[in-house]
């Protein structure tokens, strides 16, 4: 099945006591479906995975699937230990899933062997499509791409979402693996230069604030409007990066949260934003509203030019 080529890695929305608030994660997923995404993903890092506990993403996963009906909803489902990942797996297949994401596993530092008996044993253990998820910037571990090769031979591992940062490694990663097999950027600042590459989408944090506008960027790019594209990256480069502001997902749960959606704060160790940074996230917020009316404002100009020179002309010839 495809996934699309935007899919949102959503926050989980929280109440004031830091309970999960399922009611509004519905309201969140249904929102970032009607603004560009054409998937979600329910707890990756963005969801706060780490202290979320089993039972609650299990829940989680139900009530978003079963909001969403036929669109694609993505299960993260990785952790350190393999055991407690099949084990979760086995539980989430159960709410009707579409895939799971399948982080490369954090702390204890696995060889690239160690990788693919994880992976391996996941797969197995499961019928649902697998998307690995390799971000050494947060779990001290690299996925090399000899490595996703071999595990891109298990029939049910259809995906990598790739947040190494680097170019090399994803031109690797492109001359290793078949067509066939599907590549996401990680880093929302990664995705044009990837999809240049051959990738095909992009898992996002950036979407939730700016996905029609990121949308309108890679529908340019496979339509072959390279220049259109390069400028959408330009102009939300600066929001790519400012998102990032502190740890993710603080900055943005906080621009959820300005949105009107209710998203809540974040569980410990995670902090809330200072004030500073929230003032830093205002203006951004600001900014996005500010490139959507000049966007608007080019775009009416070009109609304009256009039906000005569908006229006929008055000269007498």
């Amino acid at each position: 099945m495809s996934f699309g080529r935007i899919l949102t890695a959503m926050v989980t929305p929280m109440n004031e006591a830091l309970e999960i608030d399922y009611e509004e994660a519905v309201r969140l997923a249904q929102h970032l479906i009607g603004h560009g995404s054409d998937s979600v993903v329910v707890c990756g890092t963005t969801g706060e995975a780490p202290t979320v506990t089993a039972d609650e993403k299990v829940k989680l996963f139900r009530v978003v699937k079963e909001a969403l009906g036929k669109t694609p909803v993505i299960a993260g489902i990785g952790s350190y230990s393999t055991e407690a990942t099949i084990a979760l797996a086995r539980q989430a297949a159960t709410t009707g899933v579409d895939g799971f994401l399948v982080v490369v596993p954090y702390y204890n530092k696995p060889s690239q062997e160690g990788l693919y008996q994880h992976f391996k044993a996941i797969a197995e253990a499961t019928t649902v499509p697998l998307i690995l998820y390799n971000v050494p910037s947060r779990t001290s571990a690299n996925l090399m791409p000899a490595t996703v090769k071999r595990l891109a031979e298990i029939p049910n591992i259809v995906a990598l979402k790739e947040a190494a940062g680097s170019v090399d490694q994803v031109t690797e990663l492109k001359r290793m693996l078949p067509p066939e097999f599907v590549i996401y950027s990680g880093d929302d600042s990664m995705t044009l230069p990837m999809l240049a590459l051959g990738c095909n989408g992009i898992i996002s944090v950036a979407a939730h604030v700016i996905g029609n506008e990121m949308k309108q960027m890679v529908d340019a790019w496979f339509a072959g409007n390279t220049a259109q594209a390069i400028q959408w990256h330009l102009d939300l480069f600066p929001i790519f990066k400012g998102i990032f502001v502190t740890t993710n997902p603080v900055p943005i749960k906080a621009m959820v949260n300005m949105l009107g959606i209710k998203a809540g704060g974040v569980r410990l160790p995670l902090v809330k934003a200072t004030s500073e940074e929230i003032k830093f996230l205002d203006e951004l917020m600001d900014d996005i509203k500010k490139l959507r009316l000049n966007k608007k404002n080019e775009a009416h100009e070009i109609s304009e030019l256009k039906v000005a020179s569908a006229k006929p002309s008055d000269a007498i010839v």
